[in-house]
């Protein structure tokens, strides 16, 4: 940690490490006759690249009636094809000693590979069959269905948190699809036919709705002609075009109680604010950013010393916000109360930290302590080649430049104490809240207790 915050200081102080980690001299880019693009990033460090292909298609593209089949589908890619039988995919990259998986989230759905950087062919010449040549096999949906049923159970339905989580977003949102879980809701799975997945299929994994991110000991021209060879010919599909869509204003706090067996109540709270491809004015997603930092950004962190070993109020209290989503989301706090303190009294905590920030500025002593720790991050992040791949994906897949990376601590230095306090303001605000309790239950000791472990593919 100490050579992080090095660096770290370091950016603040001047523009000479700032450059070097600017990528774009390092990462190339071309789109292949039939609409797919392709990023190729340089990563010598070691013999070993990281290969993702992303497409723009998660739960938040879902239609009612329909949600889970993102996920649903991304379970069926392993299944096989015309030239790959069941499993074959993941034997093969197995025996060249290679990883693979893959996620859905509300807003795409990437396959992944990480192998020698000589075995690149292999994952490129897979990833292209299976893009458009799946059999989705009526036995192997009727299996992997099942499956998929159960990891419901296991993550939501057996799991306090996870019910809670459901409600509350399915509170939150009166317009956007991110209402939805990613994975569906039960009904809709018990529903789903084959025929759905199909045409699923058909509609959104096509190259033209696809970015192919490679990262690496790699030379870019050698990864472009590879991707001609094996993308290249693989035909267009109209993509249907999306209408925008927005969140109606919130008129007043909206407020939920789950009551279910659980070991411990749990508080969520979320206030509506835009993210950097909705917000009116672009400096507002970092300055949210800096302000979730501040108030949960380690052990100096305003919830760890005033909540946790302050007031003693919270055995946990955190902070999230997702600047890069395709759509407008959500800053959220969350927290468990501490031994002999309630709900109530955490809750009151929260806002009052909240209140903090609407009424007196940070002091740039804060801020710019916050701001090494945040950039220290991305420092360490940045030395993945998997999260770097991951930047680029999230990034293009949600409809804006991966030269944002390049930007991200620029914008993270500008932002003041002032502009902290105003986004407080403007959207920390009791009117844009939503708040669901989780009251435990008494615990069925009867009951046998599930893993909260999930299967092997989604997210």
């Amino acid at each position: 940690m100490r050579l992080l915050l090095s660096a770290a200081l370091l950016l603040l102080s001047g523009p000479v490490l700032a450059e070097s980690l600017v990528t774009e001299n390092l990462v190339h880019e071309t789109v292949l006759d039939n609409g797919m693009k392709v990023i190729v990033k340089e990563d010598h460090r070691a013999p070993i690249m990281v290969s993702q292909v992303w497409y723009k298609v998660g739960s938040s593209y879902e239609p009612d009636g329909f949600t889970g089949l993102s996920h649903a589908l991304e379970h069926m890619m392993f299944k096989g094809t015309e030239s790959h039988p069941p499993g074959e995919f993941s034997r093969i990259i197995a025996a060249n000693g290679g990883s693979e998986n893959a996620f859905t989230g509300r807003d795409y759905t990437a396959y992944f590979q990480t192998m020698s950087n000589d075995r690149l062919e292999i994952s490129l010449e897979l990833e292209a069959d299976r893009m458009r040549n799946l059999t989705l096999p009526a036995e192997e949906f009727a299996k992997e269905i099942e499956v998929i049923k159960e990891e419901r159970r296991l993550r939501t339905e057996d799991k306090p948190t996870g019910q809670l989580y459901e409600q509350f977003t399915a509170l939150s949102y009166r317009s956007l699809p991110y209402a939805n879980p990613v994975i569906g809701w039960m009904n809709d799975l018990e529903q789903m036919r084959v025929e759905d997945l199909a045409a699923w299929y058909r509609r959104w994994y096509a190259p033209n709705n696809a970015t192919l991110v490679v990262v690496g000991d790699v030379e870019p021209q050698a990864v472009f002609q590879l991707a001609r060879k094996y993308f290249g010919p693989l035909k267009q599909e109209q993509i249907p075009v999306l209408k925008p869509l927005r969140e109606p204003p919130q008129k007043g706090e909206v407020r939920s109680v789950v009551k279910i067996p659980a070991n411990e109540p749990y508080l969520l709270m979320g206030y509506k604010t835009p993210a950097a491809t909705s917000a009116e004015r672009p400096w507002e997603p970092y300055a949210l950013e800096m302000l979730v930092a501040i108030l949960d950004g380690g052990n100096s962190s305003r919830f760890s010393r005033n909540l946790v070993r302050g007031s003693e109020v919270a055995v946990s209290a955190s902070a999230g916000y997702n600047a890069f989503t395709r759509l407008p989301g959500m800053l959220t706090l969350d927290g468990t109360p501490a031994r002999g303190r309630d709900i109530g009294q955490l809750e009151k905590a929260l806002r009052e930290e909240i209140a903090r920030l609407h009424s007196d500025p940070v002091t740039e002593e804060e801020l710019e302590r916050v701001r090494t720790q945040v950039i220290a991050s991305k420092v360490f992040e940045l030395d993945s080649v998997f999260y770097q791949a991951m930047e680029i994906g999230t990034l293009e897949t949600i409809g804006l430049d991966w030269r944002l990376i390049d930007q991200y601590v620029e914008e993270l230095k500008k932002v003041t104490p002032e502009q902290v306090r105003e986004v407080a303001q403007r959207y920390l605000r009791d009117e844009n809240l939503t708040v669901t309790l989780l009251q435990p239950l008494p615990m069925d000791d009867g009951k046998p207790v599930r893993s909260s472990t999930g299967g092997r593919h989604g997210s």
